[in-house]
This record gives structure tokens, C-alpha cells and sequence, in this order.
């Protein structure tokens, strides 16, 4: 219950008191939260007590409101598990997979964050390839990529018409002769950029887990993936480390 004496902030307390219900499934995915009023009465607490605390519950991702309709239980996404080892299983079964995309090719000069990647100069022509991959109408994972101009230009590889490429951009680099032998990722995670959240079509509060992606042919960087963005409530990494041999 509400301890307007506690040591923390009524409001807190209030969505301290929700998350347990959502957690415990006294509130399931897609359902209503109670009205204010009903909450204001429930728990005696003041109206903008209540506002707070559903402030704070969709920042956390837990919850939606629409205006007019009121505030609901997000409902649950399917997850989409990202292994370590899915480049290889690319080479081994280049197939086009579940997903559809939505793809815009563009050439543009590398900036200094590319160019280090890619190991050319800065302004250096590069082709970007902004890939949106949907799981139905669902979108799953935003991926922004370059690779050198002079390596991809008169070739399939260019043709946006063309993606996605079955064995992804390993694949589409074999068809040109460039057999990608290594890759490098960085893992992070942040909040998203404005451009991200329209995209992703994700909730107030959503963390992204980010991949930063260089593919090499032999010492040679051929490209650069700048940022992989999966929203962390649908999408999980998996790697596995053999420490045996």
C-alpha cells in the first residue's frame, strides 16, 4: 500500500505498486490500467500522483496510453535471437529468410567514423545501404551500412532492387567475388534517436542494442555497418565461446 510518510516519493511508491501487478500478471499484456480516478480512489492519492507515476512506467516501456482510449499493458513482442554464429550459417545456407525489407541505396562521402572503418580516406565515395528488415508489419532491425564505391559501382551488389540478398551482405559481396573471411562487432546500447523511434515504431523508453560491423576480405576492410539497431524489447544477443581447443 501507499505510505505518504515513506521515504519515497508517493508517486514511486504508485508505480512500485503497478509494476508489481504487471510483473504478476494481475495486469496482462494489452490490458487496461485503471482510470485515475479509479487509482486516485483506490490508493488516496492525488491526481497528478497518478500522472507521475504513468510517466514514469512509460518511460520504463511497460505501458501505453491512447489518448482517449486510455492507458494499457504493452503487449508482448516476439523475440528475435541474434547468434554468433549466423554469418557462417549464412555461408552454409544462403537463403533469403522470414524477413521483407524495405531498402534505399545512396552514394555518399565517407565520414570520419566510416573512414576509420573502412580504412579510407575521409570524403572517400562510399554506397550507403539503409535496410529496414520487417517481421510482417513489425519492424525488427534498422541497419545502416557502407562500402567502398569503387568495389560495389556497375555491379548487382549497387542495385537496391536486388536486396535483400540471400546470404545477406556476405552473400551479395560472393557475387561479386569478395569472400568476406572475417567480422568485427561492437555491442552497445542507447536510447534511440528521434529518426529510430519513428522506424522501429518503439514505445517511450525502449533501449537499443546496437552493432557496430566491419567485414573484412582477408586484411581488407570491404564493409562497414554503421549502426545495426534492434530494439531491445524484441531482439537478444547470443554468443557462444568455445574456450576448449
Amino acid at each position: 500500500m501507499i505510505d505518504p510518510h515513506g521515504d519515497r516519493a508517493v508517486y514511486r511508491q504508485l508505480a512500485d505498486q503497478l509494476r508489481a501487478d504487471i510483473n504478476s500478471g494481475e495486469y496482462g499484456p494489452g490490458a487496461a490500467i485503471p482510470s485515475e480516478a479509479t487509482l486516485m480512489q483506490r490508493y488516496g492519492v492525488a491526481r497528478n500522483t497518478v500522472r507521475l507515476a504513468m510517466v514514469m512506467l512509460r518511460e520504463e516501456g511497460l505501458v501505453v496510453t491512447h489518448h482517449g482510449r486510455g492507458t494499457f499493458v504493452r503487449e508482448s513482442l516476439p523475440i528475435r535471437t541474434i547468434s554468433s554464429d549466423r554469418y557462417r550459417a549464412a555461408l552454409a545456407s544462403p537463403e533469403l529468410g522470414e524477413y521483407r525489407t524495405e531498402v534505399t541505396h545512396q552514394e555518399v562521402p565517407a565520414t570520419a567514423q566510416v573512414a576509420a572503418l573502412l580504412g579510407v580516406a575521409v570524403g572517400t565515395p562510399v554506397l550507403e545501404r539503409r535496410i529496414l528488415f520487417l517481421d510482417g508489419s513489425l519492424p525488427q532491425q534498422l541497419s545502416t551500412s557502407y562500402i567502398p564505391a569503387e568495389l560495389v559501382a556497375g555491379t548487382p551488389v549497387a542495385d537496391p532492387q536486388r536486396e535483400p540478398w540471400a546470404g545477406g551482405t556476405i552473400g551479395a559481396l560472393a557475387g561479386i567475388d569478395v569472400r568476406v573471411t572475417s567480422v568485427r562487432e561492437v555491442v552497445r546500447a542507447r536510447m534511440p534517436l528521434p529518426d529510430e523511434t519513428r522506424s522501429l515504431a518503439v514505445a517511450v523508453g525502449t533501449p537499443m542494442l546496437t552493432v557496430t560491423r566491419t567485414m573484412f576480405a582477408g586484411d581488407r576492410p570491404v564493409e562497414a555497418a554503421v549502426d545495426i539497431v534492434v530494439p531491445g524489447d524484441r531482439g537478444e544477443l547470443e554468443y557462444r565461446i568455445d574456450l576448449d581447443g
